[in-house]
């Protein structure tokens, strides 16, 4: 759609300066013309507002576009909505761009002449026990048979606050974030009758910090990120990254003993190890998309901006490479109406347009697999209170955004109509996904 306008912009300027004016008008206007003719012949159907879904969208917009981004139909795509989690789609999208689909996340292992280990994390978002495991066991291939104090480096990041948007509350969802972390900051419990706390994960041990954890919960199961109602959310990282560290150590095959704690890598300390998780960028853009993972999502979006930038990560560093990779991706003029104060759609303050998020789907489209398949659709969901977004490609290939910023959801009741129109038949999505490619 908007290389019409950009035609009879062209055209227009290239006209002689001594042309009569009435002709020079009248062939403005024939030309007006021909452009809405054609608009309307090629089916599209963009409404200001939304009077054909008026049961159902009260303060929203949707529209649906063709493989090659022409929008089919909607209404509102120019009105700016607080997009939740569908953003994250846009951050998987710069994400591929700036690291790559084979990108592995890493962290490095160093150890002093006392035997003391050192961790420094880059933001490994999947660092999870199994991992952990397989890191300790390639340690003791290494030569390594004895680790006394654990200290963890979290130096790679400098944020000057958590996530904007995120509560203080004990869902997952609601987890820190930090460079050296591991099992999304959240911990498995199962709690006994006679208040007995135990891990409920076969593969992750019980922890201190889980008994701890789980005194004043009721009995049965949990699960819970490491810092419920807030607390020093470094020194809490710290510790879980280092009580899962020194746990597993016996199964590795390593002995030792000593404290917890936090420190920059000393430089007499030698590097030993630098682990490279097992699981590619689109392993972990898969999880985060079809979980809509926050926890996942602003470690990405650090990450993109750190490697642009150079570490330590920042908040603003992550935010001018997304801008800037939205831009590369999809123009300037669509990147600005994206707005995104962090990588999950946790923050009030950012902004989509139908629009602009049709174009994102458009350029994602080689990436269609990565996001769930629901309702005979992909999709990703966005919801907080007062928002229900969706963001998709139907069976056929189109693509599809659904923004509802209002009390009541209807955006299934949406998609099951959208789904009935002639845009939605044709061929599966994964004949037009690979056709497109």
């Amino acid at each position: 759609m908007p290389t019409r306008p950009n035609r009879l912009r062209s055209r227009l300027l290239i006209c002689p300066r001594s042309v009569d004016k009435h002709y020079f008008i009248r062939t403005q206007l024939i030309l007006f013309f021909s452009c809405v003719l054609l608009w309307s012949i090629s089916g599209q159907s963009v409404q200001a507002g939304c009077p054909e879904f008026s049961d159902l969208i009260k303060n929203g917009a949707y529209g649906v576009a063709d493989s090659r981004g022409r929008i089919l139909a909607g209404c509102s795509v120019d009105r700016s909505f607080i997009p939740a989690s569908i953003i994250k789609i846009a951050t998987a999208l710069v994400a591929l761009k700036t690291l790559g689909p084979d990108y592995h996340f890493s962290t490095e292992l160093y150890l002093d002449r006392k035997k003391n280990l050192y961790i420094r994390g880059y933001g490994d978002p999947l660092l999870i026990s199994e991992e952990v495991l397989a890191l300790l066991k390639e340690l003791r291939e290494q030569g390594v048979t004895k680790i006394n104090n654990i200290l963890i480096d979290d130096s790679a990041f400098a944020l000057e606050s958590q996530p904007p948007g995120r509560e203080l509350s004990s869902n997952p969802y609601d987890a820190p974030i930090g460079a050296t972390v591991v099992n999304f900051n959240c911990v498995p419990l199962r709690i006994s009758r006679n208040r007995e706390v135990r891990s409920n994960e076969q593969q992750t041990p019980t922890l201190p910090l889980m008994r701890q954890l789980g005194q004043s919960l009721r009995p049965g199961y949990h699960l819970i990120n490491i810092c419920p109602g807030g607390c020093q959310e470094p020194q809490r990282m710290a510790r879980m990254t280092g009580e899962l560290f020194r746990s597993l150590l016996p199964q590795a095959g390593i002995r030792g003993h000593g404290r917890i704690g936090r420190r920059k890598v000393p430089a007499s300390a030698e590097l030993i190890l630098v682990h490279a998780n097992s699981r590619s960028l689109t392993e972990v853009l898969t999880t985060m998309l079809h979980y809509s993972s926050n926890f996942i999502a602003n470690l990405v979006f650090l990450t993109v901006g750190a490697r642009q930038y150079g570490y330590p990560a920042t908040w603003a560093k992550a935010r001018r490479a997304m801008h800037n990779g939205l831009v590369s991706l999809l123009g300037p003029r669509t990147a600005a109406l994206i707005v995104m104060e962090d990588g999950a759609g946790l923050s009030r303050g950012n902004r989509v347009t139908v629009r602009a998020m049709l174009k994102v789907l458009k350029a994602f489209r080689p990436h269609a697999e990565l996001l769930r398949s629901r309702y005979n659709v992909r999709v990703k969901s966005g919801t907080m209170k007062g928002i229900f977004n969706y963001a998709g490609y139907l069976q056929n290939g189109n693509s599809f955004v659904i923004l509802l910023n209002q009390r009541k959801n209807t955006r299934r009741t949406v998609l099951t109509r959208l789904k009935r129109r002639k845009y939605s038949q044709g061929a599966p999505l994964v004949s037009a996904y690979r056709n497109s490619r």
